[in-house]
């Protein structure tokens, strides 16, 4: 079965392995993925802000990127996040697995329920991130001695400026724990298309204020932890059997298409 990982700030490519640029056409635009080859043919890879990290965060187009994956018959996605840290919990250089996030972001086109020729629904988000899937994965953490944090709150602000010392400390006083630009929408889009969609989040820095907010990051450290992940996400989608997952099922009262009057 074809999976799929999406690469975030510092995840532009797998390395060991062919893979081979496409061009999707989707209803909301082009997507460019890159299809594995040999022992990678099982996966697909997304670069969130481009191979040349040339897209910021505000100007994805989530939704053909979304898209595009269910167009290719993907069920299963796995995505990488670098954020700041809103607590200790999650030191940098450490991970997470995203169990909730706080959406604080504004304009983006967030939805493909948009009536008319579109139909719409109502998704339902109380777990917006695949539970089979996050279970597997801190499985497999476990199993190769991966430390992670098994839950976390992911905040989601517009970008691409950084945070205030005040927004951080609101952030974690609501209860989050890291706080990054692209989470959404592409949590609920993927949940909207019915895809068993997770993510890890791993810290770059300390949030404004925190401590040494710019911490000098050793480049053998963030290889290491680049390394661990997609061993983490290529084990757990090769080894993932879902059925019957609530994400099939999240959107409820569905209207049809209905053709728009002139």
């Amino acid at each position: 079965m074809l999976s799929a990982i999406i690469g975030g700030t510092g995840f532009y490519s797998i390395p060991g392995g062919i893979f081979n640029e496409e061009i999707i056409e989707t209803p909301f635009g082009k997507a460019k993925i890159y299809r594995g080859e040999g022992e990678f043919s099982d996966l697909v890879f997304l670069a969130r802000h481009g191979v040349n990290h040339s897209v910021p965060p505000h100007k994805i187009n989530f939704k053909a990127n979304i898209k595009a994956l269910s167009m290719l018959g993907i069920k299963n996605v796995l995505a990488t996040f670098a954020v700041g840290s809103l607590r200790e919990s999650v030191p940098p250089l450490g991970l997470v697995a995203l169990d909730q996030f706080l959406d604080f972001t504004s304009g983006r086109d967030f939805t493909f329920h948009e009536g008319g020729k579109w139909g719409f629904a109502h998704t339902v988000m109380t777990h917006p991130y695949c539970q089979s899937l996050r279970k597997r994965l801190l499985e497999v953490a476990q199993q190769k001695a991966i430390p992670i944090q098994s839950a976390g709150t992911y905040v989601c602000t517009n970008g691409p400026r950084l945070e205030t010392a005040a927004e951080v400390r609101m952030y974690a006083q609501l209860g989050g724990d890291v706080v990054g630009m692209t989470g959404i929408p592409e949590a609920p889009l993927a949940r909207e298309l019915g895809l068993h969609y997770a993510a890890v989040a791993f810290s770059i820095n300390w949030g404004a204020g925190l401590k040494s907010e710019i911490m000098e990051m050793h480049e053998d450290g963030l290889e290491n932890v680049k390394s661990s992940i997609l061993d983490l996400f290529i084990t757990t989608l090769r080894t993932i059997q879902i059925s019957g997952c609530e994400c099939e099922f999240a959107s409820l009262g569905y209207h049809p298409p209905v053709e728009e009057e002139d």
